[in-house]
């Protein structure tokens, strides 16, 4: 099936091949159709799978299609982070060339006046965060008593990220009769509670089993000890001569420190968090996708809004905490079809960490040896000895030389098997 197919505009289709889009995705193929004929949709898809496109498209042919003109916006997409409604704004862009709509993105970390002046200016598409969509709700700079399509991107990460309320205060200003596309790569029991509240006999697509990663990413861990990971990535960089590596670390602080690191073992770094402003995380992230940088480290404020074309690597230099964050990290490589590396270094405390991964993937992840690094299980088994010998000493520390003599030898023959001194009592 091609994009012709799909009964999109003209000009659209000029886009999307300009683009160097092909054919379209398994979920492209199953959500247009269903959006174009005006219903609601539940999706599940993995990230990497072209979801973004699987909702913009369509509704960017419907408003295309709509009365042009009007000043209030029209269609509202909600993400949990910058960095994703930056790169569905720029998707949105990129597909509605040459068509009269008009769209801007909208989140915090920013000055709130520039975005005041362009929707008073008017509107069609919106995509935002909802922490200053509320802002500008409030200041009554913005309208959305004229939304005609709702789109929830990565519904569930909203959630995890404490967002739920937010969602719900945004949707008591968006008029019931809509159009509400809802999209989660997870389905708990609060995402269902969600998505009945808000969707009207959604259409059901699923595209991939849930929490699993791409066909496409080669996963692999390395059993090395907390002290020597940085060391292990640098030789990995430099002896695969690796380019573009996004490395996630757990805190803000381990990002920084790392950058540092790394810039000091000859390797271009520089780090992404939620501490970073908005200009240096938008810097930081151009330089990474121009390779100007050569590894970007980030917490897990990027796991889920990073879209960098053909990203080869993605290290977890500390494990999440959440086993399903591990999906969305690696989701970062191996995307629209393309081949990916993710490796995990793995210390002896987050063991338990990648179990509990390998349990939500149901799969085990091949364990990789670097010459030098990897902790063999000969080596394994010796320290669990050696620990073993140092608490039997500590027990046994009642007989020791610290004590007075007397009382040593009175402990010695308590301890002492009555059976052996039968024994020699026999032989003398």
């Amino acid at each position: 099936m091609s994009f012709e197919n799909l009964s999109l505009n003209p000009q659209i289709l000029t886009n999307v091949k300009f683009q160097g889009y092909v054919e379209p995705t398994p979920i492209q193929k199953k959500a247009i159709p269903v959006v174009l004929r005006g219903r609601d949709i539940l999706a599940g898809s993995q990230t990497g799978t072209g979801k973004t496109a699987a909702f913009t498209l369509p509704i960017l042919n419907l408003l295309a299609e709509g009365k042009p003109g009007g000043h209030h916006p029209k269609a509202l997409i909600l993400t949990p982070t910058r960095e994703l409604a930056a790169q569905v704004a720029e998707s949105v862009e990129k597909y509605s060339e040459g068509l009269a709509v008009r769209s801007t993105v909208i989140f915090g970390g920013v000055g709130i006046n520039p975005q005041i002046q362009r929707i008073k200016k008017g509107l069609d598409v919106i995509i935002g965060t909802p922490g200053r969509l509320l802002d500008l709700i409030y200041q009554k700079a913005l309208d959305l008593s004229k939304i005609q399509y709702l789109v929830l991107d990565e519904a569930d990460r909203m959630l995890d990220m404490g967002f739920i309320h937010d969602i719900r205060k945004i949707i008591n200003f968006v008029p019931k009769k809509r159009q509400t596309l809802f999209f989660s790569a997870t389905y708990s029991s609060e995402i269902k509670s969600l998505a009945d509240t808000l969707l009207n006999k959604p259409e059901m697509i699923e595209v991939a089993r849930q929490n699993t990663a791409a066909e496409t990413v080669d996963q692999g861990f390395y059993r090395v000890g907390k002290g020597r990971k940085r060391a292990l990535l640098t030789y990995l960089i430099k002896s695969g001569d690796w380019h573009q590596i996004l490395v996630f670390t757990k805190t803000k602080h381990g990002a920084n420190r790392l950058a540092v690191q790394l810039d000091k073992d000859g390797i271009t770094a520089t780090a992404i968090h939620g501490n970073k402003s908005q200009g240096a995380r938008t810097r930081a992230l151009a330089g990474f996708k121009e390779n100007k940088v050569r590894v970007l480290v980030a917490t897990d404020i990027a796991a889920r809004g990073l879209d960098i074309d053909r990203l080869p690597h993605v290290v977890n230099y500390e494990l999440p905490l959440v086993a399903e964050d591990y999906v969305h990290r690696i989701g970062r490589t191996g995307r629209a079809g393309c081949e990916g590396e993710a490796l995990s270094l793995v210390a002896e405390d987050e063991v338990k960490l990648l179990q509990n991964i390998e349990k939500l993937m149901k799969r085990k992840i091949p364990l990789k040896h670097a010459k030098g690094f990897s902790e063999s299980e000969k080596a394994l088994e010796h320290n669990a000895k050696a620990k073993s010998s140092i608490k039997k000493k500590q027990e046994g520390s009642q007989y020791s030389g610290d004590q007075p003599k007397a009382k040593r030898n009175s402990a010695k023959k308590k301890a002492y098997p009555w059976w052996k001194k039968r024994k020699q009592g026999k032989k003398t």
